[in-house]
């Protein structure tokens, strides 16, 4: 496929919680007008940041350091409580942890523990930056946030999950917003608008993709997934604890720049 000077790159996540919104976008006529990449969180971030793509489902906390980042669209990737594929998993109990990991697909997933470890659940541990193969390493005191497709089966193994969704209600008493659709330049109204009905259409599909979609692992119940875990809606609520968290993520910074020393 040739792809005309004047389509809009975009990039998206390649998780399985953005198939309703992908199959939106390919089975409306917008199709023609976009050039569309999948990739990790982190990936969708720097391509956005680096201005490689016009548009991206990127993790919530690059926004601030996009220049003239807008959020456009009706539709994200969040939670009304319990998330199921973003948390942090162990052997031992979150108070006995004496490091954890951060997993490297997202920045989000990884300031949101920061914040919950440290304000919510009142814990000290070493935050380690997580490579390739870290999940191999979660023992003993040692724990790790693993985020998206990567969780699934994990339950099982680990003894426990702190699931990062219901730990922000319980902190803060509101939804979560993991991943925005966000442009850095301004979009045509007309393209906006069919933007936002191609992803409704493929939230409304929700109850065919159960059927197309092949099972990630034994028990998981797809439609439970999309409808019970997944809130795609970008509504009023969201956009409160949306604000918030970014005003955490400011305060974290903050705190990181005043306990940094200058060695001499």
């Amino acid at each position: 496929m040739e792809y005309r000077m004047d389509m809009i790159k975009i990039t998206a996540v390649s998780y399985l919680n953005t198939k309703p919104l992908l199959y939106g976008l390919f089975k409306n006529e917008i199709a023609k007008d976009i050039e569309l990449q999948l990739d990790i969180p982190s990936e969708c971030a720097r391509k956005l940041r680096d201005g490689e793509v016009d548009l991206g489902l990127v993790p919530v906390a690059i926004i601030p350091e996009i220049a003239d980042a807008k959020i456009i669209s009706d539709y994200c990737i969040g939670a009304d409580g319990a998330v199921k594929t973003v948390g942090i998993f162990s052997h031992s109990p979150l108070e006995d942890l004496t490091e954890i990991y951060l997993d490297f697909h997202s920045r989000t997933s990884v300031e949101l523990a920061r914040i919950l470890v440290e304000q919510h659940w009142k814990c000290t541990p070493n935050f380690i930056p997580a490579t390739a193969g870290y999940i191999e390493q979660i023992q003993g005191s040692t724990g790790g946030v693993i985020i998206g497709d990567r969780t699934m089966g994990l339950h099982e193994k680990f003894s426990y999950f702190y699931d990062l969704g219901s730990a922000w209600m319980e902190f803060t008493g509101l939804l979560f917003v993991f991943a925005a659709w966000v442009s850095r330049r301004p979009l045509p109204s007309t393209f906006v608008d069919q933007f936002n009905r191609a992803l409704k259409m493929g939230i409304d599909a929700v109850p065919e993709l159960t059927y197309i979609l092949p099972q990630p692992s034994s028990g998981f119940d797809l439609k439970e997934y999309f409808t019970r875990y997944i809130s795609y809606e970008l509504d009023t609520s969201k956009k409160q604890a949306l604000k918030l968290f970014l005003q955490y993520l400011t305060r974290q910074k903050e705190k990181d720049a005043d306990s940094f020393s200058f060695s001499r």
